[in-house]
């Protein structure tokens, strides 16, 4: 498999995500900033310094939507709103969005980078289309990653220090566990034309799994810290976090080919 590199340098690449125009928007979440590769390789800057972005969405309006210490609307580089702030909550870090263009982000409850910090789980959040805040189901230690299938039935989001990714079932308000705690901790996810989820790993590669749950593919690519992924087509873009030995692998965005496409990314309308 090849793999080209078309961004490196950051300190925790995060949050890939194909724009509108075919771009890629990306995060740092330690070094701060939200960034976009075009496609002659060009980096700019989308939102300066802003650290913590673990999740971002192309807004149907115009600009993104980010985490952070809260979920805001960004257009511009500068203006922006809030769309979610709840107190008690340390940050938020991945979102998605479902065909509707709702928005869900993962809660974290705690400072998650600090090994003294008291561990309190959080929940996943939904942001309707008149921006009313619910809670689809708690218990959940370290939100990461989060996809909504295209049908609208079932939501999957990492924990990764339970090394579990949940599915939640949408109508019946019910959940069950997959527990990949032998392939890794899961951080983001991408789903694919077929409804399988790929799911990057921290010091695990990419996975695989299917609609019930087994992993029927494992992919390595040259770092093995990987945080996120996307689809653009059959490109799948893939960020990494910056303990690489070889410099122009610290914190980079990768690139490669699969052979199934991404399933359809509604943009925010919240």
């Amino acid at each position: 498999m090849d793999w080209d590199v078309v961004a490196h340098g950051y300190g925790l690449a995060e949050a890939p995500t194909i724009d509108t125009d075919g771009s890629l928007v990306f995060s740092d979440v330690l070094g701060g900033g939200i960034y976009r590769v075009d496609g002659d390789g060009t980096v700019t800057t989308v939102v300066p310094k802003r650290r913590g972005v673990g999740g971002i969405a192309i807004h149907a309006d115009g600009g993104i939507v980010c985490t952070g210490r809260d979920v805001i609307h960004v257009r511009d580089g500068h203006e922006q709103r809030t769309v979610l702030g709840v107190d008690g909550v340390a940050g938020w870090n991945d979102l998605c969005t479902d065909t509707a263009g709702r928005i869900y982000a993962g809660a974290l409850r705690f400072a998650v980078f600090d090994p003294d910090a008291e561990v309190v789980p959080g929940e996943l959040w939904r942001v309707g289309l008149e921006g009313d805040p619910t809670i689809m189901f708690g218990d959940v230690v370290h939100a990461n990653g989060v996809a909504c299938t295209t049908d609208g039935r079932e939501i999957y989001l990492s924990d990764t220090r339970r090394q579990r990714v949940i599915v939640f079932d949408v109508e019946n308000g019910s959940r069950r566990d997959i527990d990949v705690s032998a392939f890794g901790h899961p951080d983001g996810m991408a789903l694919d034309e077929h409804g399988a989820v790929w799911l990057a790993l921290v010091s695990g590669g990419i996975v695989r799994l299917t609609p019930d749950g087994e992993v029927d593919r494992r992919i390595e690519p040259p770092s093995a810290f990987t945080t996120s992924l996307c689809f653009a087509g059959r490109d799948l873009y893939v960020t990494t976090g910056g303990h690489s030995d070889h410099p122009e692998l610290r914190g980079c965005v990768l690139r490669t080919r699969v052979d199934v496409a991404g399933a359809p990314v509604a943009p925010a309308r919240v």
